[in-house]
């Protein structure tokens, strides 16, 4: 693919332009950056009060299959990128059939559907040298029976619908043969996957991205906190894991991708699970195709943002390696900040927060606070990892936040 330059513009008069479909935070985030660079950008999304939608040269308010809009969208774009997983498939085959569209939609398909995603990381596995944790796939009643039948070995487990399921959603826990009946029934016998419960002892992510000629960079792997399901805290400094285990995780990602033929931003989450090994052993959970909650830190931290990366790939321009010049630790804000003890709407305390030396507030633009809605995030970055702690410690005091005693 020809490389489509910042600022440049067409035969036709028609300025460089860059799509995005969706149009939450991450849609902005990438608004943003490709605005920095100086394109034009295009985001297709429903709602009149999107956040990408609100900064964006142009709002294409469609649904993501309208046929009109989409093509709108092809005839204002020189490329274009999705920043949620959950923009139906076809809709992207469709747009690429006119305009470069990375990720493509063979990929994001894999990431929409669990049972994919993990026939994907099995069929890697070799190559990456990670696989996933212990699983079957649970679609009909006879391999319901099967399974309780015969995969005793998966209990405990963790029953996921294989789509549309994300920060804890369609997720059930279960310890035996009746739980698991119930829990499937109670999905309503949707297509699932039971994956068997690991003795856990930390979570992280890669991010990674990739060209349309193959070249990968990557930033190095972050260390995750979950509260119920939803990030809290990402740990993002040198010493925050083990190297050999960083490594390990990184070599796998990028294995991933080049599996994949991925293009753009790829984000790949692990488990670290106890194996008697020094540092543990790594398990691949799932991955997302676009930049991520957990890679929001690099805005601030680093030399170039995961959101600067997607740019960059999928207008096929030259991928720098990022460098992380501070220690960072990223608090997830969710619209419980928004609410006293006794569930009164307040303004949480920004005075004090961002008072506090090395706070980078980002809020996405949106109007009303809903309990477990991400609503912004806060990184703090600093000389030093003890520094960037005491502040991220004492932030997260000041809003009330959860996993403090994670940070």
């Amino acid at each position: 693919m020809n490389p489509i330059f910042p600022g440049s513009v067409d035969a036709a008069g028609q300025r460089a332009t860059l799509g995005v479909m969706g149009g939450g935070q991450l849609g902005r985030m990438f608004v943003h950056a490709a605005q920095r660079l100086g394109y034009f950008t295009a985001v297709l999304d429903p709602d009149a009060q999107s956040p990408a939608g609100l900064v964006s040269h142009h709002h294409i308010q469609t649904s993501y299959d309208d046929p009109a809009g989409l093509a709108q969208l092809a005839h204002l774009c020189q490329a274009i990128t999705t920043e949620f997983e959950n923009v139906p498939a076809p809709t992207l085959q469709t747009l690429a059939q006119t305009r470069p569209v990375a990720p493509g939609a063979a990929v994001v398909g894999i990431a929409q559907n669990r049972i994919a995603e993990k026939a994907h990381f099995a069929a890697c596995a070799d190559l990456s040298g990670v696989s996933c944790a212990p699983y079957a796939v649970l679609e009909t009643p006879a391999q319901l029976r099967s399974v309780q039948a015969e995969r005793a070995d998966l209990l405990p487990g963790i029953l996921k619908t294989a789509r549309l399921g994300y920060d804890g959603k369609g997720q059930v826990r279960v310890k035996t043969a009746e739980e698991l009946a119930a829990a499937w029934a109670e999905l309503g016998g949707a297509a699932c996957v039971l994956e068997k419960m690991l003795p856990l002892t930390a979570e992280c992510s890669v991010l990674v991205a990739r060209g349309w000629d193959g070249q990968v960079v990557s930033f190095a792997p972050q260390r995750n906190v979950h509260v119920d399901g939803i990030l809290a805290v990402t740990h993002a400094y040198e010493g925050n894991m083990p190297v050999a285990l960083a490594d390990r995780a990184r070599d796998a990602a990028i294995a991933i991708a080049h599996h994949l033929g991925y293009v753009g931003v790829l984000c790949v989450e692990f488990f670290v699970v106890e194996d008697g090994s020094e540092h543990g052993g790594l398990v691949v959970n799932e991955m997302a195709p676009r930049p991520h909650n957990s890679g929001h830190y690099t805005l601030d931290a680093c030399d170039a943002s995961q959101f600067d990366l997607q740019v960059h790939a999928m207008a096929s321009l030259p991928l720098p390696q990022p460098r992380q010049h501070s220690p960072a630790i990223m608090l997830n804000l969710l619209g419980d900040v928004w609410f006293d003890a006794e569930g009164q709407l307040h303004e949480p305390d920004w005075q004090a927060v961002l008072s506090l030396p090395g706070t980078h507030l980002h809020l996405y633009g949106k109007a009303d606070a809903r309990a477990g809605r991400k609503m912004g995030h806060l990184t703090i970055t600093g000389p030093d990892v003890t520094s960037v702690k005491t502040v991220a410690r004492r932030a997260a005091s000041l809003l009330n936040l959860p996993g403090q005693d994670a940070i």
